[in-house]
């Protein structure tokens, strides 16, 4: 019996990986997170599956659904949106399992950065003008910042931005951005990427607060501020220039050498 930790995607029920896929399609019980994994990913589960909604729970109810299985012997498909590795709550549950000797495996999943992204059509690095990703989040109901993970020192790299779970203190993360990047850096707020209901607002960090008034949005988007937002005159990478050579590319250089 294994407990199959498996990131199913930022919304759409095809960005799901096809490990993801075969685990859920033959597990015997089926946990997931019904606020944000799309239904769609259910039909993939044996007709014969419990299926548990989580999103009601308590951690000690889910670990509950664990025990049960392992005393059954039956696998457990455990549904997390997105990707495993930031704010997905699997590390406690890791834990329990961990405690009652129950065996786990964990496949990643499509980011909700990386989803968002693609909408904007943007690559989130560029040379010369952005090399780092920064994904953070504001404090919370949920949890509160460690100290020293502050807005304000993520932004005194001038890095570009990737705040999660923060959309409704959208207003004050930008005024607090606006003294490091400046009022005419490039933001933008994607909610919902690759769900039918997905939606982009674009503006800068003086005018973005102001953008979404006109269309409100409380949860499930990720704010992005950085000029690689809207830089269109950068370097090309030296990764595909003529000159450029390395290991797999073995041929002489446009001078000959």
């Amino acid at each position: 019996m294994t407990v199959h930790f498996i990131g199913a995607g930022p919304g759409a029920a095809d960005l799901i990986t096809l490990r993801g896929l075969e685990l859920l399609s033959r597990a015997a019980v089926c946990l997931y997170a019904g606020s944000l994994v799309p239904q769609a990913l259910l039909q993939h589960c044996p007709a014969s599956a419990r299926i548990v909604d989580t999103a009601p729970m308590s951690l000690d109810e889910i670990e509950a659904e664990f025990v049960k299985a392992h005393a059954e012997g039956v696998d457990v498909a455990r549904l997390h949106s997105g990707d495993l590795s930031v704010w997905s709550a699997m590390g406690e549950q890791l834990r329990r399992l961990r405690r009652l000797g129950i065996p786990y495996t964990i496949t990643p999943g499509v980011p909700s950065f990386a989803a968002a992204a693609a909408a904007l059509g943007q690559e989130l690095t560029l040379p010369e003008v952005g090399q780092s990703l920064v994904l953070t989040r504001t404090s919370g109901r949920a949890s509160a910042m460690p100290a020293g993970e502050t807005l304000e020192a993520f932004a005194a790299t001038r890095a570009t931005l990737a705040i999660h779970l923060s959309v409704h203190v959208l207003a004050d993360a930008a005024a607090r951005l606006v003294p490091f990047y400046g009022a005419e850096c490039p933001a933008a707020v994607v909610f919902r990427a690759s769900w039918p209901d997905e939606r982009i607002v674009r503006g800068t960090l003086g005018t973005i607060a102001e953008a979404m008034t006109r269309a409100p949005i409380e949860r499930t988007a990720i704010i992005f501020v950085g000029e690689v937002l809207g830089e269109e005159e950068f370097r090309e990478s030296a990764l595909y220039s003529v000159d450029y050579q390395r290991r797999f590319r073995g041929r002489a250089s446009s001078d000959g050498g």
